[in-house]
C-alpha cells in the first residue's frame, strides 16, 4: 500500500504520516526531511535554501526526481510532501491533502521552529507562493488543484490524534473492488 500525505508547512504531515506508518506498519518517507537534510547540507535554513531553489531548478528538480523515484520503485509506505500526490500520481492507493489556516500553521511553525507567529506566517506565505510558481513552471502543476486526492481534512479542527482517526478509519474501510476509480494525474511534465 502506497499512501501520500501532502499540505502546506504546519498543516500536520509529519504527525500525520507518521501515525498512519504506525499504524499500517509501513515505511515512513518525508519529503520535508530531505529537503532539511539539504539545507543542512549547504549550512542553509529551509527558507534561504528555498530562495536558492528559486535560483537554481536542480534543486526542486533532486529533490522531485527522488520523492518520485520512491513512489514508482517501492511500496509499503508513507510518502510526504508537498507534492507526494502528484509525484505518485497512479503509483498510490490512496491521497490525502492536510490543511489548515494560515494563522494555525504558523502558530504551530513558530512553536516547533522557535520565532513569532509573525515571522513564521511572513515566510510561510512567501515559501508558499514561490514554491506554487515553480511547481507550475517545472511540471505544469497546480498545487491549489485538489481534486486529484480521495480525502481533504482541515487539521485545525479536530486534534491530531481524531485526524489520524478519521484517515486510518478511510483507509482501513477503502474497498478496491467497490472503487469506481480515482482522479488521474493529467498534465504533468515529470521532466527532472
Amino acid at each position: 500500500m502506497l499512501l501520500t500525505v501532502s499540505g502546506p508547512p504546519g498543516s500536520g504531515k509529519s504527525t500525520t504520516a507518521e501515525g498512519l506508518a504506525d499504524i499500517f506498519g509501513l515505511e515512513h518517507v518525508s519529503g520535508g526531511d530531505i529537503f532539511r537534510e539539504l539545507a543542512a547540507e549547504r549550512d542553509l535554513t529551509p527558507l534561504e535554501f528555498n530562495k536558492l531553489a528559486e535560483e537554481d531548478e536542480e534543486i526542486d528538480r533532486d529533490l522531485d526526481r527522488r520523492l518520485r523515484e520512491i513512489a514508482v520503485e517501492r511500496d509499503d509506505l508513507v510518502l510526504e510532501s508537498r507534492l507526494a500526490g502528484w509525484l505518485a500520481g497512479e503509483h498510490a492507493d490512496f491521497r490525502i491533502w492536510l490543511d489548515a489556516p494560515l494563522d494555525v500553521r504558523a502558530a504551530r511553525i513558530a512553536d516547533r521552529e522557535e520565532k513569532t507567529v509573525k515571522q513564521a506566517a511572513t515566510e510561510t506565505r512567501a515559501r508558499a507562493g514561490s514554491e506554487a510558481q515553480r511547481y507550475e513552471e517545472y511540471y505544469g502543476i497546480d498545487i491549489t488543484d485538489l481534486t486529484i486526492y480521495d480525502l481533504s481534512v482541515n487539521t485545525a479542527r479536530w486534534n491530531p490524534e481524531d485526524v489520524l482517526d478519521m484517515l486510518t478509519t478511510a483507509v482501513e474501510d477503502y474497498d478496491p473492488e467497490a472503487d469506481e476509480g480515482k482522479y488521474p494525474i493529467t498534465g504533468v511534465s515529470y521532466d527532472f
